[in-house]
């Protein structure tokens, strides 16, 4: 945003703002939180604290003032992270139009140096591949009209999580320990449901809904979940009743606890979807994009998981297959799994699945925009902090659009 856009949204931004940091502490705090917010949304190439002191500040005094007050309020201060992303998280429910999903997804960030909280050569799907970079779970709320961020947790790997010289550098609370990251993103949907954010369907990529484990939580709490998985997870065929055979009497030793069904045995996913017969396939739109109706071929069918059958895991609730085929592909290119009921239309399906690409515009605007990659300190307070107040700012951008589309406004952060 430039200065003359600041200027004419300022009633407006100064009411959503003090929403956000009412009682985060005395008022020079609240004063900086503040000012921390208006240089996230300025235009400006780098959104660290010493470029975003030096834009309103003239004289070199000033600046240096407005950098330790800005250094103070995100590295140091104590407030409440977990309070502004429940104000956050509730606006949006409350004002962004039609959600109707929880996105779950994570993001890296490129790091030179060991210092830097959580930093290690670990694999991430924002670079895609293995380097060295922090890795940050995250969860959105999303719907056709508009998604923001409401939850985002540093993932620390084990062995960052047991070296306690690092952990107590950067300042990483002793209550913190190693999670994998199915489990960080249950209790980020834990921590919204705990704040009054309604139950919506759980979208995911594949990273978490290949683990039965995730899967099974989502539908612990009640919710259902619509996930990628890979090709050649294991799934019941459609009519399958898979059990563990009754033991034979008189027969001696361990009964067999390996889920058997009459006639099959689990089908890796791409084999079973190579059988579909041509009509299964239906061609499917989901949204206008710019350039006309987003469209490609669908199938659907109902299964049962197959995950560790032979170790006597049960086979999963029945639940949706949905495979995209697009025209011109040799094999089909996406799979996912859905607990949604038996009733649901299979344009329905598609559409909440395709709603899951919400999530990689809103890490582009957070990281183009509002500066989430471009945090330079170290430790666990300061990369919190810093993404608490990036997901407040995004917001108010979220929000703006949804409610005022860019044809309507001179605003439009994309």
């Amino acid at each position: 945003m430039t200065p003359t856009q600041m200027r004419k949204l300022d009633a407006e931004l100064s009411e959503y703002f003090e929403s956000m940091v009412e009682g985060m502490g005395r008022l020079e705090r609240r004063r900086a939180l503040r000012q921390y917010l208006t240089g996230l949304l300025l235009e400006g190439e780098r959104k660290s604290i010493e470029p975003m002191a030096g834009r309103p500040a003239e004289k070199p005094r000033e600046r240096e003032a407005l950098r330790q007050r800005l250094q103070q309020c995100v590295s140091v201060a104590a407030w409440s992270d977990e309070e502004m992303r429940r104000r956050l998280a509730l606006k949006l429910e409350k004002k962004l139009p039609q959600i109707e999903a929880f996105v779950v997804d994570d993001t890296g960030f490129a790091k030179k140096g060991e210092h830097s909280v959580g930093v290690a050569r670990q694999y991430s799907g924002t670079l895609g591949r293995t380097d060295n970079c922090q890795v940050a779970v995250s969860l959105h709320l999303a719907g056709e009209r508009g998604s923001g961020c409401i939850g985002l947790r540093l993932y620390l790997t084990e062995r960052w999580a047991s070296a306690s010289k690092r952990r107590a550098t950067a300042g990483v609370p002793r209550e913190v320990k190693f999670q994998k990251k199915w489990q960080l993103a249950l209790e980020q949907v834990d921590d919204a449901l705990k704040w009054g954010v309604r139950k919506h369907v759980v979208l995911a990529d594949a990273g978490y809904g290949d683990c039965r484990e995730f899967r099974d939580g989502v539908r612990q709490r009640g919710l259902h979940y619509l996930v990628g998985v890979q090709g050649g997870h294991k799934v019941w065929p459609p009519g399958a009743q898979p059990q563990q055979p009754p033991r034979e009497p008189g027969k001696k030793g361990r009964p067999s606890t390996r889920y058997v069904a009459e006639g099959t045995e689990p089908w890796a996913i791409e084999a079973l979807v190579s059988e579909f017969p041509k009509e299964q396939w239906k061609k499917v739109s989901w949204r206008e994009g710019s350039k006309g109706a987003q469209a490609s071929r669908f199938a659907a069918v109902r299964v049962q998981t197959a995950e560790r059958h032979v170790h006597g895991a049960p086979p999963s609730e029945p639940v949706w297959l949905l495979v995209q085929w697009p025209a011109g592909e040799k094999t089909p290119t996406k799979y996912a799994l859905c607990s949604l009921p038996q009733d649901t239309p299979l344009k329905h399906l598609v559409r909440l699945w395709k709603l899951r690409w919400r999530v990689e515009r809103d890490y582009q605007e957070m990281k183009g925009e509002v500066g989430l990659d471009h945090f330079e300190g170290r430790t666990w307070r300061g990369f919190h902090h810093h993404a608490t107040l990036c997901m407040v700012a995004h917001g108010f951008l979220a929000l703006r659009r949804a409610l005022f589309p860019p044809e309507d406004s001179a605003l439009d952060a994309a």
